[in-house]
Protein backbone atom coordinates (compact mmCIF):
# COMPACT_ATOMS: atom_id res chain seq x y z
CA UNK A 1 0.00 0.00 0.00
CA UNK A 2 0.97 3.53 -0.52
CA UNK A 3 1.51 4.44 3.08
CA UNK A 4 4.93 2.92 2.89
CA UNK A 5 8.07 4.71 4.11
CA UNK A 6 10.38 5.48 1.31
CA UNK A 7 13.55 7.38 1.58
CA UNK A 8 14.85 9.87 -1.04
CA UNK A 9 19.04 10.15 -1.12
CA UNK A 10 19.32 13.17 -3.24
CA UNK A 11 22.01 15.85 -3.04
CA UNK A 12 19.87 18.28 -5.24
CA UNK A 13 17.57 20.19 -3.32
CA UNK A 14 15.50 20.97 -5.95
CA UNK A 15 15.39 17.46 -7.15
CA UNK A 16 15.05 15.66 -4.17
CA UNK A 17 12.07 17.98 -3.11
CA UNK A 18 10.27 17.31 -5.96
CA UNK A 19 10.57 13.63 -5.82
CA UNK A 20 9.59 14.21 -2.49
CA UNK A 21 6.23 15.87 -3.11
CA UNK A 22 5.24 13.53 -6.21
CA UNK A 23 5.71 10.62 -3.46
CA UNK A 24 4.01 12.56 -1.12
CA UNK A 25 1.07 13.25 -3.37
CA UNK A 26 0.44 9.70 -3.59
CA UNK A 27 0.29 8.52 -0.27
CA UNK A 28 3.76 7.58 0.57
CA UNK A 29 5.55 8.57 3.71
CA UNK A 30 9.20 9.97 2.45
CA UNK A 31 12.10 10.89 4.05
CA UNK A 32 14.79 12.50 2.54
CA UNK A 33 19.11 12.88 3.14
CA UNK A 34 21.32 14.74 1.14
CA UNK A 35 24.13 12.53 1.24
CA UNK A 36 25.15 9.29 2.08
CA UNK A 37 26.16 9.87 5.97
CA UNK A 38 22.84 11.60 6.12
CA UNK A 39 21.02 8.69 5.08
CA UNK A 40 22.60 5.42 6.93
CA UNK A 41 21.53 7.95 9.88
CA UNK A 42 18.50 8.02 8.98
CA UNK A 43 18.00 4.13 7.47
CA UNK A 44 18.44 3.01 11.14
CA UNK A 45 16.50 5.41 12.93
CA UNK A 46 13.54 4.92 10.17
CA UNK A 47 14.20 1.97 8.24
CA UNK A 48 12.54 2.20 5.29
CA UNK A 49 10.43 0.11 2.69
CA UNK A 50 12.99 1.60 -0.35
CA UNK A 51 15.79 3.53 -0.76
CA UNK A 52 15.77 5.91 -4.16
CA UNK A 53 19.85 6.44 -4.58
CA UNK A 54 21.42 8.85 -6.45
CA UNK A 55 25.00 8.22 -6.89
CA UNK A 56 27.35 11.08 -6.68
CA UNK A 57 26.75 12.45 -3.22
CA UNK A 58 28.86 14.32 -0.49
CA UNK A 59 30.60 13.01 2.01
CA UNK A 60 29.71 9.47 1.28
CA UNK A 61 28.78 8.56 -2.39
CA UNK A 62 26.27 5.57 -3.34
CA UNK A 63 28.40 2.95 -3.44
CA UNK A 64 30.38 3.25 -0.03
CA UNK A 65 26.40 3.73 0.82
CA UNK A 66 25.08 0.68 -0.84
CA UNK A 67 27.85 -1.13 0.76
CA UNK A 68 27.30 0.28 3.91
CA UNK A 69 23.80 -0.41 3.67
CA UNK A 70 24.49 -3.80 3.06
CA UNK A 71 26.76 -4.77 5.87
CA UNK A 72 24.64 -3.01 8.47
CA UNK A 73 21.15 -4.34 7.18
CA UNK A 74 22.24 -7.64 5.22
CA UNK A 75 20.58 -6.20 1.67
CA UNK A 76 17.02 -6.09 3.73
CA UNK A 77 16.05 -2.97 1.73
CA UNK A 78 15.68 -2.83 -1.82
CA UNK A 79 17.52 -0.03 -3.33
CA UNK A 80 16.56 1.81 -6.85
CA UNK A 81 19.49 3.96 -8.41
CA UNK A 82 18.72 7.06 -9.44
CA UNK A 83 21.33 8.69 -11.70
CA UNK A 84 22.37 10.42 -14.94
CA UNK A 85 25.48 7.74 -15.51
CA UNK A 86 25.00 4.60 -16.18
CA UNK A 87 21.94 3.47 -14.54
CA UNK A 88 21.85 -0.10 -15.22
CA UNK A 89 25.20 -0.97 -14.81
CA UNK A 90 25.49 0.64 -11.96
CA UNK A 91 22.30 -0.67 -10.27
CA UNK A 92 23.89 -4.53 -11.44
CA UNK A 93 27.27 -3.51 -9.42
CA UNK A 94 25.50 -2.71 -6.31
CA UNK A 95 23.03 -5.12 -6.16
CA UNK A 96 19.80 -2.41 -6.89
CA UNK A 97 16.21 -4.22 -7.15
CA UNK A 98 16.16 -1.18 -10.08
CA UNK A 99 17.01 1.70 -11.57
CA UNK A 100 15.96 4.82 -12.78
CA UNK A 101 18.07 6.81 -15.28
CA UNK A 102 18.06 10.68 -14.99
CA UNK A 103 16.74 12.59 -16.09
CA UNK A 104 13.12 10.63 -15.50
CA UNK A 105 9.40 11.23 -15.52
CA UNK A 106 7.16 10.74 -13.31
CA UNK A 107 5.30 7.87 -14.91
CA UNK A 108 8.68 6.15 -14.12
CA UNK A 109 9.35 7.04 -10.85
CA UNK A 110 5.49 6.02 -10.22
CA UNK A 111 5.71 2.83 -11.64
CA UNK A 112 9.04 1.96 -9.95
CA UNK A 113 7.69 2.80 -6.73
CA UNK A 114 4.51 0.96 -7.06
CA UNK A 115 6.08 -2.30 -8.02
CA UNK A 116 7.84 -2.15 -4.61
CA UNK A 117 4.84 -1.64 -3.00
CA UNK A 118 2.56 -4.91 -2.83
Amino acid sequence: MADKLIMVVEDETDLRGFVEAVLGAEGYQVVGAGDGYEAIQEVAQHKPALILLDMRLPKMDGWQFAKELRARFNGSIPVVVMTALNARQIAREIGAKAYLQKPFDIDDLLKVVNSFSG
